[in-house]
Parts: C-alpha cells; structure tokens; sequence
C-alpha cells in the first residue's frame, strides 16, 4: 500500500533530481570558459561511471549483463550520453544557460511527432494547439537578446538545442523500443561508461589535460557536481519515485526544470533575466503541456499542493 508519506518521498526525489538537472546547465556553462566540451564530458562521465559503480557495489547490484543487449547498450549511449551531451555543451558556449533550459522542453513535442510517424499515433486538435504555442515560445526565447526588436537571432547554439531536443526524443523513442532487463541505476552506470569511452579519445587528441591545471576550486566543485549528482544521483533518485508514482505523476516535474535552471543562471552565472524569454518559456511549457495531454495531471498536481 502505498502512503502519502511514500507520496511525498518520491515527490521530493523527482523534485530534487529536476533540480540537479537543472542547474547542470549551470555547471556546464560555467566550466566552458577553462575547458572544451570534450574534455569536460570525459572528466564528467569518469566521475559519474566511478561514483554509480561504488553505489552499485554498496547497493549489492549486480553488473552482469547478457551479450545480446550489449549492441542495445551501445546504441543508447552513442545517442543519450555522447551525442546528447557534446551538442549541450556544444551549444552552451554560445547561448545562455536559461535559454538552454527553455529550449531543452521542447523534447516531448518531438517525442510525440516521432510517435505519430513511426507509432502511427493521432494528431488531435490540443496537440496541434501546443505544437503552435511551443513554436512561438521558441521564437520568443530565440529573440530575447535582440533588444527586443523581435528580429530572429541567427545563433547556431539555438539550433544545437533544438537538435538536442530532437535527439533526445529519438533516444527516448528507443529506450522503449529496447526492452533491457536491468536495474535504471545499472543502465545508468553503462551509459556514463560508455559516454567516457567514447569522449576519451577526443581528450588525447585535444591534450585536455593540460587544461586542467588552470581549474580552481569552484570549477572542479561544477565538475563533481555533474558527475555525481547529475549523472548519478539524479537518475538513481527518478527511478526511485517512479516506483511510488505514475508516470504521468512524475513527468509533471518536468516543467520545474526550466525554472531550476533560471534560478541558478541568475544566482551563480549573474546572467539577466530577460522578461521576453521567461514569457517565451512558459509557453514553451504550456504547449508542452497541451502536446502531451497533461493539463489534469498538472492541475491535480497543484491542487494537491494548495490542498495541504
């Protein structure tokens, strides 16, 4: 029987896990300035892969795992750890931080195009509301730092995270195509392994290391912070309410991610909050919302908020 303290709980691990997610493009952003995105990811998925494994052993999980998911494993990594993770970094050397997080929310508008294409799913007249709704949203985080001239800011950083957020929704499509029998925080672990794996030749050949004398205190602190928290506690702690909540419960959470790394680009990068692309986002979010048929799960979401 599930409690509403267990209710809680996993509300307060979703929570905690959007929030690291979060203020990851924070931390990226901010160890951009020392190190190239290569050598970040290395760095980042070393610490993650060495931290999950420890937890694994602490946890008594076991690693083995049949031969015949292996291609599945390597398939998931090339597309949700190394691919994914490059474009970010990619493109937060030339956007900020808070417009990556607004634009990162587009991903379950392309989930939900792919799904119709390849899932034979319907469109319906709120999907195609949202679909306009997050367009224009986008087009208004794009313009923001156009002095508000509204004329389209011809960054390639914005077009990364749209291929971001389309990426994503490929990996997410596949995730459920592919059936692995393992434990989420096991999977986890294998694909920061495999994302290490693969970022570390680019390491070499950019000698990255060299770059890492110059790091101080506070960048190392963004560098453990992605690594453990991120890449690890984050998931461990999506998958652990996920065992209390719905899904549809959980994904709610989702729309906090924008907001989490708004607060922490404007507390931690002073990066200016700038009223057109906080509008920009919100409709973002709310054409999410419509796309994916989620508006009584949200109002149920909050009315329980102000209920207690």
């Amino acid at each position: 029987m599930i409690t509403s303290g267990n209710k809680y709980a996993a509300s307060l691990y979703a929570t905690m896990s959007i929030t690291f997610w979060g203020v990851s493009f924070v931390s990226t952003k901010a160890v951009l300035d020392k190190l190239d995105p290569f050598t970040l990811l290395v760095i980042r998925f070393g610490i993650g892969a060495v931290f999950l494994c420890i937890l694994l052993l602490i946890l008594n999980e076991k690693l083995t795992i049949n031969i015949t998911y292996i291609p599945h494993l390597i398939v998931l990594g090339i597309l949700g750890v190394f691919i994914h993770q490059v474009i970010q970094a990619s493109a937060l050397l030339t956007i900020d931080a808070s417009s990556a997080g607004w634009m990162i929310s587009l991903s379950p508008i392309f989930t939900v195009i792919l799904s119709m294409i390849f899932l034979h799913e319907k469109m319906t007249l709120f999907k195609a509301i949202g679909m306009i709704l997050a367009l224009f949203g986008v087009f208004l985080v794009t313009t923001a730092g156009s002095e508000q001239t509204f004329e389209p800011v011809l960054n390639i950083g914005y077009l990364l995270m749209l291929l971001s957020t389309l990426n994503w929704a490929i990996y997410s499509v596949l995730l459920k195509k592919l059936s692995i029998p393992l434990s989420p925080l096991v999977i986890t672990f294998y694909m920061s392994t495999i994302g290490f794996i693969l970022t570390f030749p680019f390491l070499i050949r950019n000698k990255g290391w060299e770059s890492l004398s110059h790091l101080q205190t506070g960048e190392w602190a963004h560098l453990f912070f992605l690594g453990i928290f991120v890449s690890g506690v984050a998931y461990w702690y999506w998958a652990k309410a996920l065992h209390v909540l719905e899904a549809t419960q959980v994904s709610v959470f989702l729309y906090l991610e924008p907001l989490a790394t708004l607060i922490a680009a404007v507390v931690l990068l002073h990066e200016k909050i700038i009223l057109i692309s906080v509008i920009g986002g919100i409709i973002i979010i709310i054409g999410v919302i419509f796309v994916n048929g989620q508006l009584h799960h949200v109002l149920n979401w909050f009315y329980g908020r102000n209920k207690h």
